[in-house]
């Protein structure tokens, strides 16, 4: 069994512990080090100062010319090692015999340290080892009054007083020294607690995983997800949302930047909850759901779910078409039933010429009242009679132009349905809600080689000025009520879909309402 894993946040706090240690350390090193040298150096010019004041006596170097044994030397050399603190005062002639020595014995002997530099002229400042230990020393020639070099003097300050000397200067760096680590402890520490609040209390492995989780979540699902930041910028955006919105922003892209359908921009504007709200972007119909993210009472944005509903869009459109096929079929069928009724039961009841005269008021009378014969095609004349019964229980009159010529056969017909239907049903409408009576429909269909090129004008009373230059963008709609605006837009998405358009030729005047026309290229044979 592996052993527990030490948690990264004490992890750090002891590197940064240990990291504050190792400053500490190397710079009380320094620090000593810097001290030692600069007292060293303080005692060598100590030393060197005493040494100067010495040899300035001029009886001291006259004695020591006229190798004056009476002690004066001596105890002059005494006098200052005394008062001065010194380890020792040693006075010598040109040749290294000592005059003056805190050790009696030591008197009259060679010294044990150079002197011919000192006898040649110069002042020697070092620390050195001798009889009596290891000093900080200074050396300075001994002249006479007549100013010849006589001697020497020098004078030497213990090493152990440097060293006490240093020791309490360290005691007060020590003191400053741990404060600092204390500071350095505490700013760990707290760096530690932040680093803590803003993992959420995770550990590395743990974000890790939790990052790969959300990558392979993110990139899995069917659905878009696009996540936005309060200050409106896009934080998340999966492979599934840049598909269905055209685009693929790096996270920090602005909002604004971004072409959205109007719909869904408002949505993360307002960053208010919304379900299932339908938008076109492009050829797709998309339903989006939008969610504010919000933690502790901090705004941390929101999240917007897209979903593709293309397929559904068009499977209901085509079905709602076969539903209006079906509806003019059954229409026809129990009008035919009910005619071959009649027919039977006059010929059963032998009223044989009755029988023939009904037979010959039957081919008298089309069966399907379209208007002009120049619209043979069946799934067209299907579909108007269809919606005329539709229209005239609104109390809207649907009519076929004149002018309508379709000579050949429809070989798209759920595509054109789909288009004229919307049409019709917007102009039905309209004509219904419209001031005008009576309130009537006129559809002008005419053939260009393959291309059906269709008009829809109604009575109602035209398009609002201000809709105008909008109302083929989803969400735009001359109703009131909720749940419209999306009929023209996926009019026009059908028809482009078949490489045509639709639009809006005329918005209505004093005397007529709006006129919608469409391009539908390769629907016939």
């Amino acid at each position: 069994m592996a052993p527990p894993r030490m948690r990264f946040a004490r992890q750090v706090l002891l590197l940064q512990i240990g990291v504050v240690v190792l400053v500490v350390g190397v710079g009380f090193a320094l620090v000593g080090w810097l001290l030692y040298n600069n007292l060293t150096k303080l005692y060598e010019q100590r030393a060197l100062s005493v040494a100067q004041s010495v040899a300035a006596n001029p009886d001291i170097g006259d004695a020591v010319a006229a190798a004056d044994s009476s002690g004066l030397v001596e105890i002059r050399a005494e006098a200052v090692r005394i008062r001065t603190g010194a380890l020792f005062v040693v006075v010598t002639d040109r040749k290294g015999i000592r005059y003056a020595h805190p050790n009696p014995d030591e008197v009259g002997e060679l010294v044990s340290t150079d002197f011919t530099q000192v006898v040649a002229g110069a002042e020697v400042a070092n620390m050195d080892e001798g009889t009596l230990g290891y000093s900080a020393r200074g050396k300075v020639p001994l002249r006479d009054h007549t100013g010849a070099i006589v001697g020497e003097v020098s004078v030497g300050f213990d090493a152990s007083t440097i060293w006490d000397a240093l020791l309490r200067a360290l005691g007060w760096c020590v003191l400053g020294l741990i404060g600092a680590l204390a500071l350095g402890v505490a700013g760990s520490a707290l760096l530690n607690r932040l680093l803590k609040r803003r993992t959420l209390g995770l550990e590395p492995h743990e974000l890790s995983e939790l990052v790969q989780q959300r990558e392979a979540v993110l990139h899995g699902i069917g659905e878009g997800v696009l996540a936005v930041d309060p200050a409106g910028r896009v934080s998340v955006c999966n492979d599934e949302a840049a598909r269905l919105l055209g685009s693929a922003p790096s996270p920090g892209t602005p909002m604004s930047t971004l072409e959205l359908p109007a719909r869904i921009g408002e949505a993360v504007s307002d960053g208010a909850a919304v379900d299932n709200l339908i938008a076109v972007a492009g050829d797709r119909v998309l339903v989006a759901t939008c969610r504010p993210v919000r933690r502790d009472d901090i705004d941390l944005g929101t999240v917007l779910t897209i979903r593709d509903r293309t397929d559904l869009e068009t499977l209901t459109r085509e079905l709602d078409s076969v539903h209006r096929l079906t509806d003019a079929l059954r229409a026809q069928q129990h009008e035919f039933a009910n005619r071959l009724h009649t027919l039977s039961g006059l010929l059963q009841t032998g009223h044989h010429n009755e029988a023939v005269d009904y037979l010959q008021a039957l081919s008298d009378t089309p069966v399907v009242p379209l208007g002009p014969s120049g619209v043979p095609d069946p799934y067209l004349q299907a579909f108007v009679s269809a919606k005329s019964v539709a229209a005239a229980e609104k109390g809207v009159t649907l009519e076929v132009g004149e002018a309508s010529w379709v000579p050949t056969k429809v070989i798209a017909p759920l595509e054109v349905t789909t288009v004229l239907g919307n049409l019709v049903d917007n102009a039905v409408e309209a004509a219904r809600l419209g001031a005008r009576r009576p309130a009537r429909v006129e559809i002008d269909l005419v053939a260009d080689g393959t291309t059906l090129h269709v008009s829809v004008a109604d009575s109602g009373d035209g398009v609002p000025e201000r809709l105008r230059d909008m109302v083929f963008l989803e969400g735009v709609s001359t109703k009131d009520d909720p749940g419209h605006g999306l009929g023209l837009a996926l009019t026009r998405q059908a028809a482009r879909a078949l490489g045509g358009d639709v639009r809006l030729t005329n918005p209505g005047g004093p005397d007529h309402g709006a006129v919608f026309a469409a391009t539908l290229p390769e629907v016939l044979a």
